[in-house]
């Protein structure tokens, strides 16, 4: 009964997260200067093409109402959230006419999800071992010198790293290339070394950056909990050093960063934004920073609410598993 209680709970605040996120999403680009039909008049008028003005002002009220911009904000708010609730459906991109919004994030997600969860999987394991072996020996000279390290790394914003690898390694040392590009046949094994080899430098601006807040997370879990009364128990009893920490300390001290893991799975889904732009990168990211040059409400609209609501429900599904992971938790 309390589980009942506690999923309708949390299947109504999902539902409701979402709705207001997207409700946002949808007024917010269109309170911004700039029309996408003005935005597609003007590229055909700046290629030299001349038009009657009927036919523009025709051309014209034929494209709000293909984008779905006719009438009150109400109206197109409504027609938006029933299409989006019954098909998720978000139409035509407005700024690649006629190519579908969806076609388009189906083609970009696989390299943000491939790109993103590649640098979570590495810096989320790589961080964690690195921090528990730092915290459970946090008096040793190692140990401060790697937080030193993290606590370096921690700070600096991604593309900055991201902009630093570029000089390093495109410009001074021409190790990998500047600009993604691609060669031989998808699935080939040419083709995955070519994907490899130009996702490196993007993979490491991202991991770097996220391999400083886990090893400074975990240290500071491992630290208290190796304090905690059952582990000293532990030690009491003779249980061997390793088994205590793999055991008792890592086994407690992981559960907080679980939960972060599922929040970063979600967000995975919107891509690395300007990591992605200044490396030319083919994925979400790129896709969200288009949309926006051009004004495409439909695309800002699809990338966005993907985003949202593979954030909520990763903190729904991380809610209802929870207390499987942690016997401590219940639900109420």
């Amino acid at each position: 009964m309390q589980f009942a209680k506690f999923l309708l709970f949390r299947l109504l605040t999902y539902v409701l997260v979402v709705w207001i996120s997207i409700t946002i999403i949808f007024f917010v680009p269109r309170f911004v200067p700039g029309s996408p039909v003005e935005a597609v008049l003007g590229r055909l008028m700046s290629q030299g093409t001349t038009m009657d003005p009927k036919l523009v002002q025709s051309m014209r009220e034929t494209l709000t109402q293909l984008f779905g911009l006719e009438g009150t904000l109400w109206e197109q708010y409504t027609s938006f959230l029933s299409r989006v609730l019954l098909t998720w459906d978000f139409g035509p991109s407005l700024a690649n006419y006629p190519t579908p919004v969806n076609v388009l994030i189906a083609r970009a997600l696989p390299w943000s999800l491939g790109l993103m969860l590649t640098a979570l999987l590495i810096s989320w394991t790589l961080g964690n071992f690195i921090g528990l072996l730092a915290g459970y020996h946090n008096k040793s000279t190692t140990s401060k010198a790697i937080e030193t390290a993290a606590m370096i790394m921690y700070p600096i914003p991604y593309y900055i790293l991201a902009l630093l690898l570029v000089i390093l390694f495109a410009y001074i040392w021409p190790i990998f290339p500047f600009v993604f590009q691609v060669s031989g046949e998808p699935g080939s094994w040419q083709w995955m070394k070519s994907v490899a080899y130009n996702s490196f430098l993007p993979l490491m601006s991202i991991v770097i950056v996220s391999l400083g807040w886990w090893i400074i997370s975990m240290k500071a879990m491992a630290i208290d909990t190796k304090e905690e009364d059952f582990v000293q128990y532990a030690r009491y009893r003779g249980v061997e050093d390793n088994k205590v920490m793999v055991g008792y300390v890592a086994r407690t001290a992981i559960l907080p960063q679980i939960t972060v893991l599922g929040l970063s799975i979600g967000g995975v889904f919107g891509g690395s934004l300007i990591t992605e732009i200044l490396f030319g990168y083919p994925g979400v990211g790129t896709l969200i920073y288009r949309a926006i040059l051009g004004s495409d409400y439909n695309l800002i609209l699809g990338t966005v609410s993907l985003s949202i609501v593979a954030v909520a429900t990763a903190t729904l599904i991380l809610d209802i598993v929870y207390p499987f992971i942690d016997p401590r938790i219940r639900y109420k």
